[in-house]
């Protein structure tokens, strides 16, 4: 690694800084403008619904919840540094600890539809630019402009809808079974806890119920890879070096999908190494959607109470999650062409 990537790594890193600062402080404010008497919050808080005045004014005293936005903010951003993200008020656990048991989960089905999604994508776009204007790359398009277009609640009911209930070839809700026992919590994910307890039956119901999720992840991202890959191979069926291979006697479609299609996913790698970061996120309205308890389901459940540290954890995690993949991305790309350079 030279000494210019080791410096945009820094500078980068900085930037991380700054922006996960600016976030804070404006949840904080953000939560305050929703719930400004700290008493309301100690009412959700201590799980006591018809406490007194006294008691509840006792509470915010002791949890800081009284205590001026800006101490809570330096407060919070101080504990964040000793790796400190805060206690959940609602479960009684720390924030890190949740966080670890239900973003593998959402990882498991996002990182599953966003491989499929590259998959398709990259064909299909492929595909599309082989048959430039012809009935084939006209049925592409449509395809992937109707499930690109569709907001992510509506996709992932009408999955649920046709598959879950029509058709009642897969489970319309839950991660797993309810009547199953999970196996020792091992590896973290679900999936690879079962197959390190070696439990056959709770691995087979975790992919039933994973199907339907993860197609939606799927549907809901290969649209632009499609979009961007048959543009992008158009360019390039259009050079010089394209035309040579063909000149050199190589079949047609082994030039497509050897030459051009390797050429023109280049310029896709910054697109896919963000469709990770904002599949998480958008991955909160389908594990409603479908009653799955991931991290989507831990965010939703803490906006509901109001649960700030919930909300802050999570939100740090998933903007890391986006500052990482940008950085990551942008030195895949200086890789994979020597051409760009990291400024």
């Amino acid at each position: 690694m030279d000494s210019r990537t080791i410096a945009f790594i820094i500078r980068r890193a900085i930037y991380a800084v700054f922006t996960l600062l600016i976030l804070i402080v404006f949840i904080f404010v953000l939560i305050h403008v929703i719930a400004p008497n700290p008493i309301s919050l100690a009412k959700i808080y201590s799980g006591v619904p018809h406490g007194s005045l006294t008691f509840y004014a006792a509470y915010a005293k002791t949890h800081g919840l009284d205590a001026p936005v800006y101490v809570q903010i330096f407060t919070y951003i101080i504990n964040i540094f000793k790796g400190n993200f805060g206690i959940d008020p609602i479960k009684d656990q720390p924030v890190i600890t949740l966080i670890g048991k239900y973003l593998p989960r959402t990882l498991e089905f996002v990182l599953t539809g966003i491989v499929i999604s590259i998959i398709l994508g990259l064909y299909t776009g492929a595909y599309a630019a082989a048959r430039r204007r012809k009935p084939a790359d006209n049925t592409v398009k449509g395809f992937y402009l109707a499930t690109w277009s569709m907001p992510t609640f509506l996709l992932a009911a009408v999955l649920q809808l046709v598959i879950a209930y029509d058709l009642r070839l897969l489970p319309a809700i839950n991660m797993v079974d309810p009547t199953l026992r999970a196996p020792p919590d091992v590896l973290a994910f679900p999936i690879l806890n079962a197959l390190w307890a070696r439990d056959w039956p709770y691995l087979i119901s975790l992919i039933h119920h994973m199907i339907l999720p993860t197609l939606a992840i799927a549907l809901l991202s290969f649209g632009i890879i499609t979009r961007l890959t048959r543009s992008t191979m158009l360019d390039v069926m259009e050079t010089d070096y394209f035309r040579l291979t063909l000149m050199k006697g190589v079949p047609r479609n082994k030039a497509i999908y050897s030459v051009a299609l390797r050429n023109a996913s280049i310029p896709l790698v910054t697109y896919i190494v963000l469709d990770l970061a904002f599949s998480v996120a958008g991955a909160v309205v389908i594990e409603e959607i479908f009653s799955y308890h991931g991290i989507g389901y831990y965010i939703v459940q803490a906006i509901y109470n109001l649960d700030y540290p919930a909300i802050l954890g999570t939100t740090i995690i998933i903007a890391l999650t986006i500052i990482v993949a940008n950085l990551i991305a942008d030195i895949l790309y200086g890789v994979l062409d020597p051409r760009v350079r990291l400024e």
